[in-house]
Formats: structure tokens, sequence, C-alpha cells
């Protein structure tokens, strides 16, 4: 039982006893570090109920305490804070309860529970992922698998965005230009050749429009004239109409794309459920527009076109429907949540992972399907997140400075040889050995770097610098993993032996607190849909255990039950790493 837990019906007799009133809820809060203690009884709340000096009131609790839970072995009181100091025995019984529980810090999901579906990633057909799919990819990836871990069903997903006008843009710059290339033939990868023909699109594009402002045209004149656009446009009609040569083109430049992304999501280890594509869903929601229409939520205009008028909730009237009955990104996405849902009746509310930008779109759409009356409405969340951009300034994908997902994580991978190489100890490492650290080391600096940061801020990614191996870094956790690896190797006993030791040492003390934490920064992380609390805990762990490292003996201790303890608590620490790092989707290597 959590110390929050054991101290709370205390507390609640000793304010009833001492002062005849009654207090529903305790505040609790972590002890700061320059006072003694092991958890904090906020007093200041009990101002309002209690007449008196909180210095006063706090004692009096804290003596209650003392004489009434044997845990609680002294405190002291600083203004308006009981710091409660407990027995060596209550983190001795903790660690023995947690020791050999494998699933430490995750909740069982209960029966019946509600599924929450995450989508992530949904990318467009007509070019590679890059930099910035990668952060809504690691983000969505890692906020589902931490909801699962806080004790609830998820599904996974994506909706691919594989129609429109961009992706005729790189169908027709292949007609044009590609002379029957294909992936086999090119040596590049489907996205890759699909992504190369849209930069290509806008290359001549561009070359058409300085042609006809040469001519004598405006700048507005010849971006609706260039040949190649009014191309373009006629395809997506020509699609829209089913017209079978286009069909099979669009069938069969689609298929790279897919046979690409597939083998980046397997490299950034990211993972689904279930795929949509805009191709099947773009039609769906125009009948719930009529229902709509029935229950008064939706207005016609007279030209035809259907609205919402959302001013009384602060914001504005949304098109729902043109006047020629074609539906917008709104409509598609009503209709879409809609459809998730018959397809997963157990599902009770969706997380989107959406950058930003998009922020007014997804407060719309919650509040319609809210007025629509659908239950699930109200467990909508999107998790929004800030861009990622280099030191060189942002992305352009047309214009192909956009930093390509594959070549980064190569990048990263290679960063992380060249600089593992210089630290040296990698003499005894084979070949396939190096590859698969240097990639473990890579991936994890990318992947930590990116998760450790709030999702709402903006990130300027510095892949030199993720690759460090100090500081709050993924290389950094990595080797305190491997080195307490080292430890349990060396270990010349038992490792399951039961042992108890008579006291704590003020570091394993302080270990043991963080370590005790770990379940609630799961569920501050769900609820928070913040993969960055996890991160930041580990971090905060492996700090506590390298001060642990420095401070104490582990394999040297002569004291048996002492060592047997140390070596015991420093596999702890690491099966808590591995764990909180697995709900990142990042590796931990055994040696480094």
């Amino acid at each position: 039982m959590k110390l929050s837990q054991i101290l709370t019906l205390p507390i609640q007799k000793a304010v009833q006893q001492l002062f005849d009133v009654s207090i529903d809820r305790v505040e609790f809060q972590i002890t700061r570090k320059e006072f003694e203690g092991d958890i904090t009884m906020v007093i200041f709340p009990l101002l309002k109920i209690i007449k008196g000096n909180p210095t006063e009131i706090g004692t009096k609790i804290g003596n209650y305490l003392v004489e009434n839970v044997g845990e609680v072995i002294r405190f002291n009181v600083v203004s308006g804070f009981l710091n409660i100091v407990v027995s060596d025995d209550y983190y001795f019984n903790f660690f023995n309860e947690i020791k050999d529980n494998a699933n430490f810090g995750f909740a069982e999901v209960p029966t019946n529970e509600k599924a929450i579906m995450v989508e992530y990633s949904s990318p467009n057909t007509n070019k590679p992922l890059h930099l910035g799919h990668v952060r809504n990819n690691l983000l969505g990836y890692s906020v589902a698998e931490i909801i699962k871990a806080s004790g609830k069903k998820v599904y996974k997903t994506q909706i691919i965005n594989d129609r429109g006008i961009h992706i005729c843009k790189s169908m027709l710059a292949w007609q044009k230009f590609g002379n029957g290339q294909t992936p086999e033939s090119s040596c590049l990868k489907g996205d890759k050749l699909v992504g190369y023909f849209y930069v290509k699109f806008d290359q001549e594009y561009k070359t058409q429009i300085a042609e006809l402002i040469a001519q004598g045209k405006s700048e507005e004149e010849a971006k609706k004239q260039a040949p190649i656009i009014i191309e373009a446009q006629q395809m997506l009609l020509d699609w829209e109409a089913g017209k079978p040569e286009v069909i099979q083109l669009w069938k069969k430049m689609n298929q790279w794309v897919y046979d690409g992304f597939t083998q980046t999501y397997k490299n950034l280890g990211v993972d689904f459920d279930s795929y949509y594509y805009e191709s099947n869903t773009y039609l769906l929601g125009k009948e719930v527009v009529q229902l709509g229409l029935e229950k008064g939520i939706f207005e016609k205009d007279t030209d035809g076109s259907v609205w919402i008028d959302l001013t009384p909730d602060g914001l504005d009237r949304k098109i729902v429907l043109r006047s020629d009955g074609t539906a917008v990104y709104m409509t598609q996405d009503i209709g879409t949540a809609i459809q998730r849902v018959k397809d997963f009746p157990d599902v009770g509310g969706m997380v989107y992972t959406v950058g930003n930008e998009q922020d007014y779109h997804f407060k719309v759409l919650f509040l319609i399907l809210k007025k629509l009356g659908f239950d699930w409405a109200k467990s909508l969340f999107h998790l929004s997140y800030g861009m990622v951009e280099l030191p060189s300034g942002k992305m352009k994908s047309r214009e192909g400075t956009v930093v390509d997902a594959d070549d980064l994580m190569e990048e990263m991978t290679t960063t992380a040889g060249k600089i593992a190489t210089d630290l040296g100890k990698l003499d005894d490492y084979t070949v396939e050995e190096k590859a698969k650290l240097f990639k473990m080391i890579g991936l994890g600096a990318l992947k930590y770097y990116i998760l450790k940061v709030d999702p709402k801020k903006q990130i300027l990614f510095n892949p030199e610098e993720s690759v460090d191996f100090a500081g709050n870094t993924g290389p950094f956790i990595q080797y305190t993993y491997a080195r307490i690896q080292s430890i349990l190797r060396k270990a010349d006993f038992d490792l399951n032996i039961a042992n108890s030791p008579t006291e704590l040492h003020p570091k394993e003390k302080e270990l043991l607190k963080q370590i005790e934490l770990y379940p609630e920064v799961i569920q501050n992380a769900a609820n928070n849909h913040s993969p960055a609390l996890v991160a930041n805990y580990t971090y905060e762990l492996v700090k506590e255990y390298n001060s642990f490292y420095q401070s104490v003996s582990i394999l040297g201790e002569e004291n048996k039950k002492k060592k047997i303890f140390r070596v015991q608590l420093s596999q702890k620490v690491a099966d808590t790493i591995k764990s909180a790092f697995k709900l990142l989707g990042i590796e931990v290597p055994e040696r480094m």
C-alpha cells in the first residue's frame, strides 16, 4: 500500500480527535530535498476550517501519527508543511512486495473497461515520412503504450491520406518524367521514389509559372493556367469518376508508398492495429448531415450548402456540406469517428495525435460529435504537439528540404557509432553486435530527445546533442542500465534469495522512494497524454542510482546481507528503467 494511502485515514482521525472537524481528503507532496522526510502533508488547506498557527496544527498531527502509526518514527514542521519520516521497515516491506513483480507499475485492465483508440502517423501517400512524422509516430505510439499500462484497452490506428490533388501531382509527374521507373529499377524505397516525383512536379510547375509571367500573365493567372496544374486537376476528376487507367496507376504508386511506410515503421519500432484510408472514408459522414438537419443541429443555406452555427459556443459557423453536395474534411472526420466505433464497439474514447496547427479543427469536430449525441464524444482528446525544427530552419515537402525519416535514423545510428567507438570499450564486439548496439543507441537517442519534451512545446532538434552520453539523454540512461547488468553478471549469489538487512543507507532509501513513484508516474502520464513525464522520471531515477553507485560499495560490501540487498535493489532499478523505456519505444543494451 502506498504511503499516502497508509497515512490518509490516521490523519483524518487525528484531525477529528484533535480539532473536532472532518476532512474528505489529505494533500500530500514529495518532501523537498533540503528537509528530512519521506512524504509531506500540506497543512494550509486545513486553515480554512481550523483556526490556529499552521506549525502548531502540524505538530499536533505529527505527534498523533508517531503515537498511533507504526510506520511513522518522527516528523518536522516547516511553515505549513508536515514532513513525515517513516521507518526502514516500511521500505523493506515495499521492496519485498515489488522485487519479483515483473509488471510493477502497470495496472490491470478492469472487466468491461471501455477501450481507447489512439490515432497517429496518418501520412500522405505522395512523399516519405519525415522528421515531423517521427515526432507524431513516437508520441502516438508511446501515449498508446502508457494508456495501456495505466489499465485500459488500447487500439492503435491511422488514417492514410491517399487521395486528392497532391497524390495526382506525383502520379502525373511520374507519367511525364518517370520513364517507367519502379522501386526495383531505381533501387529506391517506393515512398522515396514517389516523393521524388512530387518534388519534380513542383519544379516543373514553377518553371511554367515563370514562363507565363514572362508572357505577361499575372502570378495569380499563371498559377491557374500552368498546363501541368490543369492536367493534375483533370487527373483528380478522372480518379473521382473511376477512370480505369487512373485508378490502376493510383493503386500501383500507392502500393509503392505503403511498402515504403511499412519498412520505416518497422525501423522506427511502431505498429498499428487497424488502418483507414481516405479513399474509403471521404464519403463517410454525408448521411450524418441528414441526421443533423433533422435534429436541428445543422442548417441549410439557400444555395443548398449545410452549416452548423457554433457562435454561441465561442466558435464560428462551419460548413459540413458544399452546395454541390460534396463533403468537406470536417464531414469526413465526423463519419470516420462514427465508423471506428462501429468497427470497434468497445471504444469509449479516442486520442488524435495531430500537430497544433489543427487545434481549432478538433475543437469544432469534438463539439459537433457531442451535439450529435454520441456518448463517447465526451472522451475525445486532441494530442496537440509543437513542430520539430532544425537549426537550419523549417522543412518544406514541395521543395524537397524535409529531413527524411529513414535518412535521419541512419544518421543517428552513424553518429552513435562514431561517439561510442571514440569512447572505446567495444574491442570484443563483433561487427554484427556493434551494428545492433549503434542502432539501439542512435534510435534511443532520437526517441528520448523527442519524447522528453512536453508535447505542446516546439522542438529544435540537434542530432549530435541527443547522442551525448552524459546528461538528460537516452544514451546516458542506456549506459546506466548496461552498468547495472554488468554488476548483476558479477554477482556470485542467487539474486532471488530472501534477504532482510537491518537498516537502510540514506542513498538506498532515496532510491526506493524514487522507485515507489513509478506507478503514479504512469497514471499521470496517461491522464496528461505526456510521455515526457515517463522520460524525465527515468532520468531522475538514473541520477538517483548513480548517486547511490558513487556513495556506497555494492559488490565490495563486506556485510553479506547489505551486499545482496544492494544488488537486488540495482536489479529493480534496471527493471524499472527497461519497463519505462519500453513505454517510450526504446530498447536497452545488456552491455555497452
